[in-house]
């Protein structure tokens, strides 16, 4: 009917998804969602229009998308164990320490449990990697990123 090729027509539904999806996850205002149309060169009707269509579908996009997002496992309990073998047959005296540890997780009202064994030294170099990456994200550079992520 319109007498257009079919891919500009997808294009252009694709590329409003777009931005009305991209709108609702950041929630901006009206003002930053105008300024962000107007740059598109549509004129005042449209941008009136697209800024309509945006502040009365916002919430309902964001509950859309927050049901399709994955939901990760999250933290329920850790146990530990350390185990020390001091002797075995062949070797009178020797110490071989070992770290086991079983994580509890939750997934959907599930729990699982993961069982992971490690030694010592492996786990305090886990414990530094892990310190130096909550450091990181104290940094400027990553709390931006982190608060577009939102």
């Amino acid at each position: 009917k319109l007498n257009i090729d079919v891919d500009a027509v997808q294009h252009g539904v694709e590329g409003l998804s777009y931005l009305l999806m991209e709108s609702s996850k950041l929630m901006i205002s009206e003002v930053d969602f105008q300024d962000s149309i107007h740059v598109l060169g549509f004129s005042d009707e449209l941008n009136k229009l697209l800024l309509q269509l945006y502040l009365d579908n916002r919430k309902e996009i964001r509950s859309i998308l927050g049901e399709l997002a994955p939901k990760l496992p999250s933290y329920h309990n850790l146990e530990w164990r350390l185990d020390v073998q001091l002797a075995s047959r062949s070797l009178r005296q020797q110490i071989k320490p070992a770290v086991t540890i079983k994580l509890h997780l939750n997934q959907n009202d599930d729990r699982t449990a993961q069982v992971l064994q490690t030694d010592p030294s492996t786990l305090l170099h886990l414990i530094q990697q892990l310190d130096q990456a909550l450091g990181e994200m104290k940094t400027n550079h990553c709390r931006r990123i982190v608060r577009n992520m939102k």
